[in-house]
């Protein structure tokens, strides 16, 4: 990819145009970081990128934006411009194309408004970039409150470089976002929840939602988690501290692979797992109680899911991770009781879809208590590793999901999903052994 951004920048060079790489990737570069993305910026006019370059898309002609697809890559190229007015907190009302320097003045930070030319290995900072990587500064390009007029969500994106990057914000950017932080409630909550994503994908979720608590953004985004702050647990079992402490403790966890060197295979874990993880309690405040005995939050889990399930709803989620997160908060108070089970309703629960991330967010909950003991997950590691192993042994499933339909007339969906889950389970233990018998039960079992 990076091979390929420096052939377009040549391209583009050889039909004398400037054009450098922009924003991010040259942020990432002098950090240390290997870039995932390189925009591109140049003095070509966007009709001139569309002649130089084969294959474009023009997703914001208007702005001086194109889409370039080469060799396989999708490149954001820009033209140099200035903005004028932003009415709508998001977009400008007008650009005019300009120069290198008024295009970086216009930028968010400072730190996102360096150019490189990789051709010429030269750094072009009209800002004042370069120092403030040095000094470890999120910085606002000129007026901070101007910047964050133009666009609400620069709110967010300061909180998150601050964080994601381990900086520090300069005291006149810390000052407009304070001032200006009930802006937030004017973003779509599309874009609120992208920048929230990033946030809690990082290495530093829980550094992060503790700034947006301070701040005094979380209370406006997700007023329900920040009621966790000061929410009383029972000292015998937490020491800790409260709900809040113990929630971005978890959730932290979940990049700690040292603390778990054998863990089970699989990938990162998954932005379900890591909401599912920092929500996991969420419904301990509505459920709080104090007996004889001690606190208590029965039915906490029950009610956590649909908390949470209202809370992803309402920032606009994807319908297949509030699923997810929905199932993995109403479970995650069963994995301990799972040793009592008989070893047919083990092999069930071992055999759902979510299973291994559930039994990851028992590690991460774990992990958010102290004193730390993880004897019970490893006990459950082991157990799963073992039963798992067997169960991969059966026989392949005696029925697909386009036999169900055909059988049931049910169109794809959760349905056919579930009347598979129930003859594979039968077949599990031993009821149905034959093709025949898994057609005539997920006949019996169609609604």
């Amino acid at each position: 990819m990076k091979a390929t951004s420096i052939q377009i920048i040549e391209i583009l060079k050889k039909a004398g145009h400037e054009a450098y790489w922009a924003g991010g990737c040259v942020r990432d570069m002098l950090i240390g970081i290997e870039p995932k993305d390189f925009d591109i910026v140049t003095s070509a006019k966007p009709d001139e990128i569309e002649d130089l370059l084969e294959h474009t898309i023009p997703i914001g002609k208007k702005f001086g934006v194109i889409l370039a697809i080469q060799n396989g890559h999708n490149f954001e190229i820009a033209t140099f411009r200035s903005d004028a007015g932003y009415s709508d907190g998001r977009r400008p009302d007008a650009i005019e194309f300009t120069n290198a320097e008024e295009d970086a003045e216009r930028r968010d930070f400072t730190i996102n408004g360096i150019f490189y030319d990789p051709q010429e290995d030269r750094i072009m900072d009209y800002v004042g970039g370069q120092k403030d990587l040095e000094e470890k500064l999120v910085r606002f390009i000129g007026d901070p409150e101007k910047r964050i007029k133009e666009d609400h969500l620069r709110i967010l994106r300061a909180i998150r470089f601050k964080n994601v990057y381990n900086l520090q914000y300069h005291p006149d950017t810390y000052q407009a976002i304070k001032k200006h932080v009930g802006l937030i409630t004017n973003i779509s909550k599309e874009r609120v929840k992208d920048e929230l994503n990033k946030m809690i994908m990082s290495q530093v979720p829980g550094q992060a939602f503790e700034e947006l608590f301070e701040i005094g953004a979380l209370e406006l985004i997700i007023p329900e988690l920040g009621k966790l702050k000061g929410l009383a647990q029972p000292l015998e079992y937490h020491a800790e501290g409260d709900v809040w402490d113990h929630s971005i403790m978890a959730v932290n966890a979940l990049t700690q692979e040292e603390i778990d060197p054998n863990p089970l295979p699989g990938k990162p874990p998954t932005t379900a797992l890591k909401w599912a993880t920092l929500l996991h309690d969420i419904g301990k405040f509505d459920t709080f109680s104090v007996d004889n005995e001690r606190i208590r939050y029965d039915h906490h889990s029950e009610e956590g899911s649909e908390i949470a399930k209202k809370i992803l709803n309402r920032l606009k989620f994807p319908r297949k991770i509030i699923d997810r997160v929905f199932w993995l908060i109403r479970h995650h108070m069963m994995v301990v009781p799972l040793f009592q089970m008989p070893d047919k309703r083990k092999k069930h629960w071992f055999l759902e879809p979510g299973f291994e991330e559930l039994l990851e967010l028992y590690r991460a909950d774990a992990m958010g208590i102290r004193p730390l003991d993880l004897s019970a997950y490893e006990g459950l590691k082991k157990l799963y590793r073992h039963e798992i192993a067997k169960l991969k042994l059966m026989p392949k499933q005696l029925i697909t999901g386009d036999e169900v339909m055909k059988i049931t007339g049910l169109k794809p969906g959760k349905e056919v999903g579930e009347i598979l889950k129930k003859v594979r389970h039968s077949q599990i233990e031993g009821d149905i052994k034959t093709s025949k018998e898994a057609k005539k039960l997920a006949k019996e079992l169609a609604p």
